[in-house]
């Protein structure tokens, strides 16, 4: 039976002149809706990312994005709450998203909060600092729309096939699987799973970097375990059902696509669509697991910023692949972002 929910799309910022602002002029119902701008935000355990984007067709086109690395889930793990640190971080980068919020014109705006809220103890309290001092409200939204808004962001670009697609998402704190029929206009969700661990959560459990090449891989391999264990009657079920279809969507493979095709930097022209041989993949999770955090930082498209984290992203696509053994892995580089949108903009139609 197919699943959905309703979006609570909000006005932003807080009060009523800037909602003005933000919404621009009152115009009738159906009246230039092409020109009605639409936001997005998504601030997870590692990353606050927004786009702006306007009504294109039976799609849109982006007119502003932002994203910043803030590590929001930084310490959740041991602390159970948000750290001073890391709430600071946030709460800057959601300002910088509010001022485009206002520069652009937003007609209606949804502004979401995953793993890391979902856990910490004072994730509600953070929500209400960011609505005082931003004017953005987010919305704590459970794993299961997570996974939702997930599938319906980029499951156009799942392979053509009458058989179950996955569809799976490696986030900071948490990784959704998303298991999908594709027979019909829209996809109907036949079963799905939310583990606790993403690239952040699942770092935290291991030390951040080892001299000796057996530490690594030991480390590795117990990075691994941990995931595959975590997926418990899910995994079981699934297990070993032969060639399917399979699409991922998070900067672990938007990383190791670019690592494949060895990019200078990255380009999401060249990324977003890509279809890349699951041995390849698990190619190149070997190799990162083998190299120190400073090895890791010089290569291409992974840099400082992500060379403490992908490793573990690496060993929760190999954990996936283990349970799901697709012979290629599709890769998007879009997601809960443009599900938002697309259900904004349905929602928004003139009657």
């Amino acid at each position: 039976m197919a699943q959905s929910f309703a979006p609570t799309p909000h006005r932003q910022p807080g009060s009523a002149a800037a909602a003005m602002a933000a919404s621009g002029p009152p115009h009738p119902r159906g009246r230039f809706p092409h020109r009605r701008a639409y936001a997005a935000l998504d601030l997870g355990t590692n990353n606050c990312r927004m786009l702006i984007a306007r009504p294109d067709g039976e799609g849109f086109f982006i007119v502003d994005a932002f994203s910043r690395i803030v590590r929001l889930g930084e310490g959740l793990g041991v602390s159970g709450r948000l750290s001073n640190e890391a709430m600071d971080r946030a709460v800057a980068a959601l300002s910088i998203c509010a001022d485009k919020l206002l520069r652009r014109n937003v007609h209606i705006a949804r502004s979401v909060a995953t793993e890391a809220c979902r856990r910490a103890a004072n994730g509600a309290e953070f929500a209400d600092r960011v609505w005082r001092e931003t004017g953005i409200r987010l919305d704590i939204i459970s794993a299961e729309e997570e996974a939702r808004l997930a599938v319906v962001g980029c499951h156009t670009l799942i392979e053509e096939g009458s058989d179950p697609a996955l569809v799976f998402d490696i986030g900071g704190g948490s990784t959704e699987l998303v298991i999908v029929d594709t027979s019909g206009p829209e996809p109907r969700t036949i079963d799905w799973l939310s583990v606790p661990w993403g690239v952040v959560s699942l770092a935290e459990v291991e030390a951040r970097d080892h001299n000796l090449l057996g530490d690594r891989l030991a480390a590795y391999e117990r990075m691994c375990e941990r995931v595959r264990n975590s997926f418990g009657a899910f995994g079981q079920t699934y297990a070993g059902r032969g060639a399917l279809r399979m699409l991922g969507t998070s900067g672990t493979v938007t990383t190791l696509a670019s690592v494949h095709l060895q990019l200078p930097a990255y380009d999401r022209r060249l990324i977003d669509g890509l279809i890349v041989p699951s041995s390849a993949m698990r190619g190149i999770s070997s190799k990162l697991s083998k190299l120190s955090i400073s090895e890791r930082a010089g290569l291409a498209c992974i840099g400082h910023e992500r060379a403490d984290l992908v490793v573990a992203g690496c060993a929760i696509l190999e954990a996936i692949l283990d349970i799901w053994p697709a012979p290629r892995v599709g890769v998007a580089d879009r997601g809960i972002r443009e599900g938002i949108l697309r259900q904004l903009m349905a929602s928004d139609k003139p009657a």
